[in-house]
C-alpha cells in the first residue's frame, strides 16, 4: 500500500549521528510562534502516532486552535511511559490480577493482559513518621514500613515478575516525582521507527495529581486516575479534547529572601481566583528565564492545587544545567538541546503565543507567604497566621499552663513539592544552623520531621555541613518518602493528644507540602499552613501558630535576647554559595543505586504463578467484584434516592481517606473482626487492595457534613424509606436489596485533590449511578467515568444549598445510553416528597466519545474484559499480547 503520510520530517545531527524528527517548524509554518509550546508537543505526538484521516483532522484542529484559542476537537495522545506509586499502583495492579483471574475462568489465556508500555512504580506513599528527631529514624521507619506492608509489597514484586515492563523502585529510593526528575525523565528520548532512529520528546502520564512536577524541566506529563492509566498500559491512547491553555506571563525577578515556595503559593492563589479547572497552564515571558529548574519544579508541582492539568515550562539552558547537575551524560544533553532547538520547542522569552486566557505575575512583587489554614489557595502573608486563627474564635474549654491556644503540633519538611530543590533544603539548614548557634530548641510539643524526596539529599546536606545543624533542632531525616504530606505523620505528641481531649487547644500543622485539607496530614488536625522548608523550621521553633513572625520573636535565648526571623533567615548569597559547594552530580545515581538494593525489600518472597493466588482471609488484598464480565452499564432512566448530599470543595481525602485508620472507627471494627490488631491498623491507603475495607472507608471524614443528615456520625447517612441513620455501606446494601437506585449530590469542585481512583470505586460499590455536582475536578471526573458512574453538572444557580433536598425527595435521571453525548443535556426531575415536581437541565460532564463508550460499557474494566473475551472467541490475538 502506498504511504500517504505527509508529516514533514527533518534530520537532526548530534555529534556523528543523524536522527529523524517531526519537523514542527515546517508543519506549523507561520503559526509556530502563535501556538503554545504545550500544544506544539501535542501536535508532535499526534503527527508521530495517529494515522490517516483522523490524524489529518487532529493536525488541522491543532493548527486552527491559534485562531479560536479553544476547540471541541478530540485527539489521541500516546504517552511513552507511565508513572505510579505504591498506593495507586496497588489497586490498579489488583484490578489487573483480578481481570487475569476472570479471563482464565472464561477460558482466555491470562497472559494476554499485559502492559505495552514501561511502567515505573515508586514505593513512596507508605513511609510513616514513627521515629523522629533521632539519627537512626530512617532505619527504624523503614523496618516499620516493611513489616506493616509485607503482603502488599510481595504482591507488587509478583506483579513486576508477571507483567512485562513493570519496574518497582523500592522503599527508600525517594518520592516518585523526584525520582522522575532525577532518574527517569529524559526530556528527549530515542526510538526506532521503520528502521530509522528518531529523536522524540519524552511525554508521559502518572497516577498522581502532582505528576506535572516534571513539567518544570520541559517534559509534558500530567496526572490521571488509575483507571485511565490502565487503558494506556493496554496500548490504547488517552483521548482528550484539545485543551484550553492559560498563559502566565512572568516578568521581573524574585527578591532576596523570597523562595520558590512563595511563588508557587502565589500562582495557586492567582489561578484559582480566575476559576482554572482542568486547563493546561504554560509559563512564558522574560521572568521565566530568571527561575532555575528547581524553582520551576516547585511551581509546576502545584498544578492540581491551582486547578490545572499542567504547569509547563519549556526547555532552556536551565533545563540543560539541571540535567548536568543530576548526572546525565553530555551526549544525552546534546540530544535535548539539538532536538528542541531544531524543531521549535526551545524556550524563547520574547515569544508571545496565543492563549485562551492570560494573567501577569510580577516576580518582583512576590513576598514571603503561607497558605491556609484549610486550602492551598488561601494565600496569606507569613505574619498573618495570628489574624487568621483569631478569626476562628476558638475558645478553650479549659486553660493550659504550658501550651498556647494554637500550638504547632507538627512541623514537617515534607513532600516532593519543596524537598526536590536542594536550595530549599539548604535554606532550611541555614536557618537551623543559626538557631543552633543561638541555643534555640524546638518546644517539646512539636513533632518535627524531614522527609526529602531524594536519598541524594543526605549526601549534599552532609557535604554542606548542615546535617548536624538540622538534627540539633529536631529535623533529622526520617526517611525518603511522602510521609506527613500524604497523611503518614504517625502519632501526635502525647501532650498534644491530652490537651486536645480536654478541649484546651486547637493545634496546627506547619508543613512544606502541597495540601492542607482538614484531616489530610492527620485525622485529628483540621488546621494547617503550607510554607517553605526554612519557614517550617521557624514556626517549629516558635511552637505557636499565632505568632506573628513579622514582629514577634521566634524565641528568646536563655540569656533573655529575643531572636527574630530576620536573625535566622539566610541571604540569597549564603544559599547559593553553599549550594555550589555541596553539589556532586554523582550523588544522584549513587544514592539511587544504593537505595534500590534495599535488602529488606529484596528479602520479601513473592509468588511465581501466572495468576495471583488470592487469600480469602487477607485484609490487604481481595479480588474486587467490579473486575467481572457481569458488570454492566449504570446508565438508564431511573428514579433515585440521594445517598449523600454534600457541599463545596469535597476532596478525594473526604471521599476516600489515606491517613491513619482511627482505632474507634467502624473500619477498625471490621478489621479487628477479621483478626487485625486494633493498635496497628496502618493507614487507609495501605488497604486499597481490599475492596471490603475501602468501601467501608468511603466518606470517612470528620470534617464532611452530609446535608441529608447533618448530625449523623462519620460515614453515616439517612436511609430514607426506613428513616434510620446508619453506616453508608449498610444503607447502600439496603437500597440495593430493595432494587432502589441512588445518586449523590454535591457542590463546586467535587473531587478536588489527589488522583486516587478509590474515590470513584467506592462510589460504584455503594451503588451510586450518577453524581450531580456544580463542578468536578478533572481527574476525579475521569475516574467516575472509568467506573461507569455518570458525572452530571447541575445548571447554573442550582446548588445543594438551593435545592434543599429533604427526606423523601427523589431524583429522576433520564440518562438514555443512546442519547448520552459529550457535554450533552440530561433531563433531571426532582420529585418532592409533597408531590411537587421540579425540572433541572443537567449537562453530562463527559468530554470525549471514548468516555461515552466507557459509560455505555460500565467502565474501563468490564469494557476491556469483554473485548478480550470477544477477541478470543473470534481467534484474534489482543494487541498487548504481541507487544
Amino acid at each position: 500500500m502506498e504511504n500517504t503520510d505527509t508529516t514533514p520530517v527533518r534530520q537532526v545531527a548530534v555529534a556523528d549521528n543523524s536522527y529523524s524528527a517531526v519537523d514542527l517548524k515546517t508543519l506549523c509554518g507561520t503559526k509556530l510562534s502563535e501556538l503554545p509550546v504545550v500544544l506544539r508537543l501535542l501536535l508532535e505526538n499526534v503527527a508521530r502516532n495517529m494515522e490517516g484521516s483522523e490524524k489529518a483532522s487532529a493536525v488541522a484542529a491543532l493548527l486552527a486552535w491559534t485562531e479560536t484559542r479553544t476547540s471541541d476537537a478530540e485527539i489521541a495522545f500516546q504517552p511513552g511511559r507511565v508513572l505510579m506509586h505504591d498506593t495507586t499502583s496497588t489497586p490498579a495492579l489488583v484490578d489487573l490480577a483480578a481481570m487475569r483471574s476472570t479471563l482464565a475462568e472464561a477460558g482466555v489465556d491470562p497472559s494476554v493482559l499485559n502492559s505495552s508500555l514501561q511502567v515505573d512504580v515508586s514505593v513512596d506513599h507508605s513511609l510513616a513518621v514513627e521515629a523522629f528527631a533521632r539519627h537512626d529514624a530512617p532505619e527504624l521507619n523503614m523496618a516499620y514500613e516493611i513489616r506493616r506492608n509485607a503482603e502488599r509489597y510481595s504482591f507488587l514484586r509478583w506483579a513486576s515478575k508477571v507483567l512485562r515492563g513493570v519496574r518497582i523502585n523500592p522503599p527508600g529510593t525517594g518520592i516518585m516525582h523526584t525520582i522522575n526528575l532525577e532518574q527517569l525523565a529524559t526530556v528527549v528520548t530515542t526510538e526506532e521507527r521503520n528502521g530509522a532512529a528518531w529523536l522524540v520528546p519524552d511525554m508521559m502520564i502518572g497516577t498522581d495529581s502532582h505528576t506535572p512536577m516534571v513539567n518544570g524541566i520541559g517534559v509534558l506529563g500530567w496526572g490521571v486516575g488509575g483507571l485511565e492509566a490502565q487503558t494506556v498500559m493496554f496500548g490504547m491512547p488517552t483521548m482528550l479534547r484539545i485543551p484550553d491553555v492559560i498563559g502566565v506571563r512572568m516578568t521581573g525577578k524574585l527578591q532576596p529572601g523570597v523562595l520558590a515556595t512563595d511563588l508557587a503559593l502565589t500562582v495557586t492563589q492567582r489561578l484559582r481566583a480566575i476559576g482554572v479547572s482542568g486547563e493546561f497552564v504554560e509559563f512564558y515571558g522574560p521572568g521565566v528565564s530568571t527561575l532555575t529548574a528547581g524553582d520551576r519544579g516547585v511551581v509546576a508541582n502545584m498544578a492540581p492545587e491551582y486547578g490545572a492539568t499542567t504547569g509547563f515550562f519549556p526547555v532552556d539552558q536551565h533545563t540543560l544545567d539541571y540535567l548536568k547537575a543530576t548526572g546525565r551524560s553530555s551526549t544525552h544533553i546534546d540530544k535535548v538541546k539539538a532536538l528542541t532547538q531544531a524543531v521549535g520547542l526551545w524556550f524563547d522569552p520574547t515569544c508571545e503565543a496565543n492563549y485562551t486566557r492570560a494573567i501577569h505575575i510580577d516576580l518582583d512583587a512576590v513576598r514571603m507567604h503561607v497558605a491556609g489554614p484549610r486550602r492551598p489557595q488561601d494565600l496569606l502573608g507569613f505574619g498573618e497566621t495570628r489574624a487568621m486563627l483569631a478569626a476562628l474564635n476558638f475558645l478553650p474549654a479549659v486553660a493550659d499552663d504550658v501550651l498556647p491556644r494554637h500550638p504547632v503540633a507538627i512541623a514537617a519538611i515534607t513532600s516532593c513539592t519543596n524537598t526536590s530543590d536542594p536550595r530549599l533544603l539548604i535554606a532550611a539548614g541555614l536557618v537551623a544552623r543559626k538557631a543552633r548557634a543561638l541555643g534555640l530548641k524546638v518546644p517539646p510539643w512539636v513533632k518535627t520531621s524531614m522527609g526529602p524526596g531524594s536519598p541524594a539529599a543526605a549526601s549534599y546536606l552532609e557535604r554542606a555541613g548542615l546535617t548536624q545543624d538540622l538534627a540539633a533542632v529536631g529535623f533529622d531525616i526520617v526517611g525518603y518518602g511522602c510521609t506527613t504530606c500524604i497523611g503518614n505523620s504517625g502519632q501526635l505528641p502525647e501532650v498534644i493528644q491530652d490537651a486536645m481531649a480536654r478541649g484546651a487547644i486547637h493545634p496546627v500543622a506547619a508543613l512544606s507540602g502541597n495540601r492542607n485539607f482538614p484531616g489530610r496530614v492527620h485525622p485529628d488536625l483540621d488546621l494547617g499552613f503550607l510554607m517553605s522548608p526554612p519557614l517550617v523550621i521557624a514556626f517549629g521553633l516558635a511552637g505557636d501558630a499565632e505568632r506573628d513572625l513579622t514582629v514577634d520573636p521566634v524565641q528568646t535565648t536563655t540569656d533573655g535576647r529575643p531572636v527574630h526571623l530576620k536573625d535566622l533567615w539566610p541571604t540569597s548569597e549564603e544559599i547559593e554559595e553553599l549550594f555550589q559547594r555541596s553539589q556532586d552530580p554523582a550523588d544522584y545515581q549513587r544514592a539511587f543505586a544504593i537505595a534500590t538494593g534495599n535488602p529488606l525489600w529484596h528479602g520479601l518472597q513473592a509468588p511465581d504463578t501466572e495468576l495471583y493466588p488470592w487469600n480469602p482471609a487477607s485484609t490487604a488484598l481481595r479480588r474486587p467484584p467490579f473486575a467481572a464480565l457481569s458488570e454492566g452499564s449504570l446508565l438508564g432512566h431511573y428514579k433515585a434516592f440521594p445517598l449523600l448530599v454534600v457541599g463545596d470543595d469535597i476532596t478525594t481525602d473526604h471521599i476516600s481517606p489515606a491517613s491513619a485508620i482511627p482505632r474507634d472507627s467502624l473500619v477498625a471494627d471490621f478489621l479487628v473482626a477479621c483478626g487485625d490488631d486494633r493498635n496497628d491498623l496502618n493507614v487507609f491507603a495501605s488497604r486499597r487492595g481490599n475492596w471490603e475495607v475501602m468501601v467501608r472507608a468511603a466518606f470517612h471524614s470528620k470534617t464532611l457534613t452530609n446535608l441529608l443528615a447533618p448530625g449523623a456520625p462519620v460515614a453515616h447517612t439517612l436511609h430514607v424509606p426506613s428513616g434510620d441513620v446508619m453506616p453508608l455501606w449498610d444503607a447502600a446494601q439496603r437500597y440495593k436489596a430493595a432494587g432502589e437506585s441512588v445518586v449523590l449530590v454535591a457542590g463546586e469542585r467535587y473531587g478536588t485533590g489527589s488522583s486516587r481512583d478509590w474515590a470513584a470505586k467506592g462510589q460504584r460499590l455503594l451503588g451510586i449511578r450518577a453524581v450531580l455536582a456544580n463542578s468536578f475536578e478533572r481527574i476525579h471526573r475521569s475516574n467516575l467515568i472509568g467506573m461507569g458512574v455518570l458525572p452530571l453538572r447541575l445548571p447554573a444557580g442550582t446548588t445543594p444549598f438551593t435545592v434543599k433536598l429533604k427526606a423523601g425527595d427523589r431524583l429522576e435521571v433520564d440518562a438514555d445510553p443512546a442519547a448520552i453525548a459529550p457535554r450533552g443535556a440530561v433531563a433531571v426531575l426532582l420529585h418532592r416528597a409533597d408531590g411537587n415536581v421540579e425540572r433541572l437541565e443537567a449537562t453530562a460532564a463527559v468530554e470525549t466519545q471514548l468516555e461515552v463508550e466507557l459509560l455505555r460499557a460500565g467502565g474501563v474494566i468490564p469494557s476491556t474484559l469483554r473485548k478480550m473475551v470477544d477477541k478470543h472467541a473470534k481467534g484474534i490475538a489482543p494487541a498487548s499480547a504481541t507487544n
